[in-house]
């Protein structure tokens, strides 16, 4: 990549799991709001169920997650109880019982969960839902707090799919972001989960911590395949220490510089694709004949808070504190602080605090977006008339296009554009674009690679 285009458009820009993201958010959606909504869905729509874990046995400082570390087990459990509760709530404003395509266990770390809680955690969705034909269940595994007994539960619990965090496996790296995970931990985490039947297999690595180089980020991305995931995801550390404080305990003389970061993130991108997988979007990867592959050769990818996925369900309900849900009306986002968020759930209250309805002028550019994230490319003409409009809507960020344009990152041909092979380190640059939210929420985003 060009010095001068990293220094022209690796800018702070939203991931784009969502549009309008998050920062936009506000408290004119409240619970009353979510109820409405909620009791607004036709009983048939198939939904999506994202909970919320906000535990870990310990903070690894690179996080950018909402999470909370404990030692002692009381804390966990008593979230625990207000997360059932929840479960509880949100399913009695549904206007009947409904059906699940896609449920996802997310946190903080679902491990931290005994195996018996767990299982009380998924015997209580089933009480309220039902398990469509082929749902993939998931979860966020740490190797260093699983054990057998827990992936055995997980299996027998339906799990069918598990993301592991990685990283890296660099000795050094792990020490500096405080999280220490030797190869063979993971590898036997591994072994478990496919001896018990959970052959799909996430893999979460990062490049841009402190201390990583080229070299070493080369050296776990082989090792991560020698254990054959399905699926990789890699993702740049975003350093954002005035929004989690614990990030301030890494030093930035540490951390590589902008040109570095490039250079791992195209090395980990090469070598992932010679190893035999395939680029999907931005940051992900998968073996060939992977739903993900499949689904991006038909159009049909989609990008929601998990990332890249097959998941096309029109409601997404989020569960436990800092939860985020995006339902036809608009997105929905709990109560952050873990005691706020239990006293809520035990006062009868959804514990929405903020969120935003969406115009069809959003529903539009989220569209534009999501095909520009997941396809490198989009049809303007085509995504517009799904809204009764006309390509030259978008003449202004055509015209704003014209320098990205001019320096090789996109092509167009009328209403139709391509992100090139050079551009697409650099799409959120152009999704940005089509953002009529980004100037107000910049400062809180994370650099664009």
């Amino acid at each position: 990549m060009r010095t001068d285009l990293i220094e022209r458009y690796d800018l702070r820009v939203p991931r784009y799991t969502s549009y309008p993201t998050a920062p936009h958010f506000g408290p004119g959606v409240d619970g009353s709001t979510y109820e409405r909504w909620l009791g607004e869905l036709a009983p048939d729509v198939p939904l999506s169920l994202y909970l919320h874990v906000a535990y870990c046995a310990e903070m690894c400082w690179f996080c950018g997650c909402h999470t909370k570390a404990t030692k002692r087990y009381a804390p966990v459990a008593d979230y625990l109880e207000a997360l059932l509760a929840e479960i509880e709530l949100v399913s009695s404003r549904l206007p009947a019982r409904m059906g699940l395509s896609h449920v996802h266990f997310g946190g903080g770390s679902p491990t931290v969960l005994k195996a018996a809680d767990f299982t009380r955690m998924v015997e209580a969705i089933k009480a309220h839902f039902d398990f469509r034909e082929g749902a993939e269940v998931a979860i966020e595994l740490d190797p260093r707090t699983a054990d057998e007994a827990y992936v055995k539960a997980m299996a027998a619990a339906g799990i069918t799919r598990a993301s592991i965090g990685v990283q890296d496996f660099n000795p050094l790296v792990q020490k500096a972001i405080n999280r220490i995970q030797p190869f063979d931990v993971t590898e036997r985490v591994v072994g478990w989960l496919r001896g018990h039947g959970i052959d799909a297999i996430n893999m979460d690595l990062c490049y841009g911590l402190p201390h990583q180089t080229v070299e070493t980020v080369l050296e776990t991305v082989d090792q991560a395949v020698s254990l054959r995931p399905a699926r990789i995801a890699l993702f740049g550390y975003a350093h954002v220490p005035w929004m989690k404080t614990h990030q301030r305990l890494i030093p930035e003389d540490t951390l590589p510089d902008m040109a570095e970061r490039w250079r791992q993130s195209e090395a980990a991108s090469a070598r992932l694709q010679e190893l035999g997988y395939v680029a999907i979007g931005l940051d992900h990867f998968a073996l060939p004949g992977d739903e993900l592959v499949q689904a991006q050769a038909k159009g049909a990818l989609h990008r929601n808070f998990q990332g890249y996925t097959t998941d096309a369900a029109p409601a997404l309900i989020g569960l436990g504190a800092s939860a985020i849900g995006a339902l036809p009306q608009g997105y929905i986002a709990n109560e952050i602080a873990i005691d706020r968020y239990k006293a809520m759930v035990r006062a009868g209250e959804l514990p929405i605090t903020r969120g935003i309805a969406i115009s069809e002028d959003d529903k539009l550019r989220r569209s534009v977006i999501e095909r520009l994230m997941c396809d490198m490319g989009v049809d303007l003409d085509q995504v517009a008339a799904l809204y009764s409009k006309a390509g030259d809507i978008f003449a202004p960020e055509l015209a704003a296009l014209s320098n990205l344009e001019t320096d090789g990152l996109l092509t167009r041909d009328g209403h139709r554009l391509v992100v090139t092979e050079e551009g697409k380190p650099l799409v959120r640059a152009v999704c940005a674009v089509f953002d009529r939210y980004l100037a107000a929420g910049e400062a809180r985003h994370s650099k664009a690679v």
